[in-house]
């Protein structure tokens, strides 16, 4: 029988959390300032790669976001977006991913004229492309911003709303949870839940529990983009634990924003063992310097998990998949098949 890492790098992966901006590849980026003659400090992909990689001694979730200021710029165009958009899926079709669902803000990319739904319809281009030549679903994630205010977001919901099931799939909020708190935005949840949108919403990582609380008794949240301190308060994990709300966790770059000291305070294998929904995800391939492949790699080296227990992780999150019924069921029976053939038999109601 193989390996445990070899059995780990054929399993099937899926990867809930991925922010298109936070995905660009270096190449991409020199491509499109060429195009666009834009300038960048570097040309060489290698020499690049440091100003869009979070830094060594990065301190905080402030720090790790201001990569994404050297990004932005260069996806203010629908060809961009459409791009970087379709690169998200093969780059996790090229790590043994089955799904993806790749999160942005519209917002963001409208400083030279492109408008909201513009910039939806440029990214669900990219992702049906990506489906296409990967042969994998893929799904949009429209971000509210912490630090746009009320108007703004609303809009961005009801552009959402308006791709609702013909591939956005959801709505959240993300930015620097330290400087806004949750509790700000219970009035653009209440818009996204009158027009019917599902919320995942980044808590619990730059600030503590009561985000999180907020985040589903408040703001509706269905899952929770993070959730590591939920550990610091056990009504918070016992809510999580009861309403069966998926955490997307996202291990290197949960270290990486020091929202927690170390490996050996990181809890998601905790949390599996004690009942809650668990799953691993990327975040930021490139701020992160990672994949999906590497995210499961770490489970097991850092976390002693066996494939067994990163199986059911990837069961809970074809459970969690933001999909229409039957893509569901198409992928989870796609996601069983595979496991099955590597002989693993997660403790799982699917399985």
């Amino acid at each position: 029988m193989a390996g445990a890492l070899e059995r780990i790098d054929a399993m099937p992966k899926i990867d809930l959390h991925l922010h298109l901006d936070g995905c660009v590849r270096p190449e991409t980026l020199i491509r499109l300032a060429r195009e666009r003659k834009r300038a960048l400090p570097e040309w060489d992909p290698g020499r690049l790669r440091p100003y869009m990689q979070a830094a060594p001694d990065n301190a905080d979730l402030t720090g790790y976001l201001t990569r994404f200021d050297f990004v932005l710029p260069h996806l203010q165009d629908a060809e961009a977006l459409e791009l970087v958009a379709f690169e998200c899926v093969q780059q996790t079709a090229a790590s043994g991913g089955l799904y993806v669902e790749v999160r942005f803000a519209p917002m963001l990319h409208t400083r030279e004229g492109l408008t909201a739904d513009g910039a939806i319809r440029a990214v669900l281009a990219g992702l049906r492309r990506g489906e296409d030549a990967c042969g994998i679903p893929a799904r949009a994630i429209v971000i509210c911003m912490r630090h746009h205010d009320e108007a703004t977001n609303i809009a961005a919901v009801e552009a959402a709303a308006r791709f609702a099931g013909d591939g956005v799939a959801a709505v959240d909020l993300a930015g620097d949870e330290s400087r806004w708190p949750t509790s700000a935005f219970r009035r653009v949840f209440e818009a996204a839940a009158a027009l019917g949108l599902k919320a995942t919403i980044h808590a619990g990582e730059a600030a503590g529990p009561d985000s999180i609380r907020e985040a589903v008794e408040r703001l509706g949240a269905v899952r929770i983009g993070h959730g590591v301190r939920a550990q610091e308060d056990p009504y918070v994990c016992d809510l999580l634990r009861e309403r069966r709300i998926p955490l997307e966790m996202c291990p290197t770059s949960n270290l990486q924003t020091r929202a927690v000291p170390g490996w050996d305070a990181y809890p998601l294998r905790r949390y599996a063992a004690e009942g809650l929904v668990v799953t691993a995800n990327t975040d930021n391939p490139t701020v992160s310097g990672t994949t999906i492949a590497d995210e499961y790699r770490l489970l097991h080296e850092r976390l002693g998990m066996p494939p067994e227990e990163i199986a059911a992780l990837v069961l809970n999150a074809a459970d969690a998949a933001f999909l229409e019924p039957e893509a569901k069921r198409a992928l989870k029976s796609r996601v069983i098949a595979a496991l099955d053939a590597l002989g693993l038999r997660p403790r799982h109601p699917d399985a």
